[in-house]
């Protein structure tokens, strides 16, 4: 048996970014990192969009719209320190008719509340930054950029292993058990005792805290988020990043167009309900995961409210042209053959059992765990703060000062 000051579970951003903040703030404590797959950032942290958010869209005053700024100044000082490319190429919002004004202008007051470098343009403006786009009005976000978070979880890994701290591979955590001095971690690489236990499970939060022996607050729901890339010639139609307004009838955002920071513009996502945690391809199921979601009372509380716009997400994830009509919204100059499917990603959906969407972090604690239970978009942008605000929630702790 192995032991440790802190043991943290989950090799993606939030995991590694809090180890980093541990490394720097108790450069004595010893840090060992679990991560269940062969390599890091094997799931949301390498299979997002690579935005750095800007927090326009998100409620004042929640974690999310509080670390999303702070954590988007703290991703580009990292960035610039370890020279790792970025690029604020700027956001539209775009209201493509007039009843979805009164929602634009909904966001540039949040936006405006967050601190958020924003302003309403009108058509002529927005043509001049998107000349292909289809639009009445627009938010501009120019302070709105992009990434590459695997990298900078490749750099992080890197700065934590040549300061001494251990990041175990293939290490899939088989049980938790918390014991008056210690927490001990068993793995299929051997088992960890640690003071303190961190766990950023991402899709398998809620299993993690479940191991600890308590309830989850939110269970977790996969849903698979499916992409094309634009071919060559079709990537002038793209400069930058364009959104539509939201609906906040329909649950998520909506498919956008993103350039990306090597090149390249990617459209989508479509939203589809994933019959794996893993399921990145539609053919992947795993009877757990899915008898999970199924018997989850507010999953079905969600798809019983919004039916309509899940056979929607399904049909367009079989049916490409129906895929393109989505996309002529914002740029009707895209067609059927200019595009070509590209990886996609699996978003976990963190669900109450009213069947609501739990859209801001979440932590439920005990004397010597903190789980991260919900890390939603913008987390990657707000990794690196996220990873503050645990050691913080860790250093008040007594076992960790011990």
């Amino acid at each position: 048996m192995q032991r440790c000051d802190v043991a943290i579970i989950g090799g993606g951003i939030v995991g590694l970014a809090t180890a980093f903040e541990l490394m720097q703030r108790y450069p004595g404590k010893k840090i060992v990192i679990l991560e269940k797959e062969s390599q890091i950032a094997m799931h949301q942290s390498g299979h997002n969009s690579g935005v750095l958010h800007s927090g326009i869209y998100y409620k004042p005053g929640t974690y999310r719209a509080r670390n999303c700024r702070a954590g988007k100044l703290a991703m580009q000082k990292f960035c610039d320190e370890e020279g790792i490319p970025y690029d604020l190429c700027g956001k539209v919002i775009v209201a493509t008719n007039e009843s979805e004004l009164g929602r634009l202008q909904d966001i540039y007051e949040r936006g405006l509340a967050n601190g958020v470098n924003c302003e309403i343009i009108d058509r002529t403006r927005l043509l001049e930054l998107e000349p292909n786009v289809a639009g009445v009005q627009a938010i501009h976000v120019p302070e709105s950029g992009i990434v590459d978070y695997r990298l900078v979880c490749e750099r992080l890994a890197k700065k934590l292993t040549e300061a001494g701290h251990r990041i175990w591979l293939n290490a899939e955590v088989t049980a938790i058990r918390q014991e008056p001095s210690q927490v001990i971690v068993d793995s299929t690489q051997g088992e960890l005792k640690a003071d303190i236990l961190v766990t950023c499970g991402g899709l398998w939060a809620d299993r993690l805290i479940s191991l600890s022996h308590q309830r989850p607050e939110a269970p977790i729901v996969p849903f698979r988020g499916e992409y094309f890339y634009l071919k060559r010639e079709a990537e002038h139609l793209c400069r930058g990043l364009i959104y539509p307004v939201p609906d906040p009838k329909f649950p998520f955002l909506g498919v956008h167009f993103t350039r990306m920071i090597h090149g390249g513009v990617e459209c989508g996502p479509n939203a589809v309900f994933a019959f794996a945690r893993d399921g990145y391809q539609k053919t992947d199921v795993r009877f757990r995961d899915l008898s999970q979601s199924l018997s989850h009372v507010g999953f079905l509380k969600l798809a019983a409210r919004n039916w309509k716009a899940g056979l929607d997400e399904m049909w367009r994830s079989w049916n490409k042209s129906a895929f393109v009509t989505a996309l002529q919204k914002l740029i009707p100059d895209i067609k059927k053959e200019h595009l070509i499917a590209a990886p996609a990603g699996v978003r976990a959906q963190a669900l109450g059992r009213d069947g609501m969407l739990i859209d801001d972090f979440l932590f439920q604690e005990s004397d010597r765990i903190v789980h991260v239970g919900n890390a939603p978009s913008p987390a990657a942008t707000s990794s690196l703060n996220i990873g503050k605000l645990i050691v913080d929630k860790l250093s008040s702790k007594s076992a960790f000062s011990n």
